[in-house]
């Protein structure tokens, strides 16, 4: 049964003023996070009603300078850190076939190759994450279990395995998927069809 996204990635992105509006509610809504306030707290501390505020981190409204000044002495913060994700360059890692950095993750056992494929940090998305190419042969230890912060996806390309995610193993073949919490122990525990590569995609949040 198909089911309703709440993002609709191919939607019409806004511009001009507009996108103004919407980064400046971004940095709003991350400071008010890292500051540990609700929407109330910032709210009553800047002298605004709680859905004026809603309105801005939800780039409804553009703000006046004399709301930004109330907000940046509430939130302790110059009044140009509203305005930096608007002039962030958005970045895009291009990494070309058989070039992808490899890597040895911790836990990680001999005939296990991690091929990190691009690595995004320290971007106003709040999230780092991590795409691997995994290929596992017929010299791969079994048993690797790794617990880490964030949610993991994988993608089967080629083979088969068993792969451990908590109490449950799953028989992952071509073409199959598995999105999860991370922080269960997982990993690859029946080689079945060897070589096997997957994609593996983390995403955990950036470090404040």
């Amino acid at each position: 049964m198909a089911s309703r996204l709440s993002q609709d990635p191919h939607r019409a992105r806004p511009g001009g003023s507009e996108v103004l509006e919407v980064a400046i509610g971004h940095q709003v809504r991350s400071l008010r996070s890292k500051a540990g306030l609700g929407v109330g707290a910032l709210a009553e501390a800047a002298g605004l009603s709680a859905g004026m505020l809603s309105k801005i981190e939800n780039g409804l409204i553009s703000p006046s300078l004399a709301t930004l000044q109330a907000l940046s002495r509430a939130l302790a913060v110059p009044i140009t850190t509203f305005f930096q994700r608007f002039e962030e360059a958005r970045r895009a890692v291009h990494v070309k076939a058989g070039e992808g950095l490899s890597v040895e993750r911790v836990g990680s056992r001999a005939g296990h190759q991690y091929s990190l494929l691009g690595h995004l940090a320290g971007s106003g998305a709040g999230v780092v994450t991590e795409p691997y190419l995994i290929t596992l042969s017929d010299t791969s230890d079994e048993f690797p279990a790794f617990r880490h912060d964030g949610v993991e996806f994988l993608f089967v390309l080629e083979g088969e395995i068993g792969y451990r995610h908590g109490e449950r193993v799953f028989h992952l073949k071509p073409g199959d998927a598995l999105f999860f919490e991370a922080d269960a122990p997982h990993g690859p525990e029946v080689l079945i069809s060897l070589p096997a590569r997957f994609l593996s995609v983390i995403s955990y949040a950036q470090a404040g």
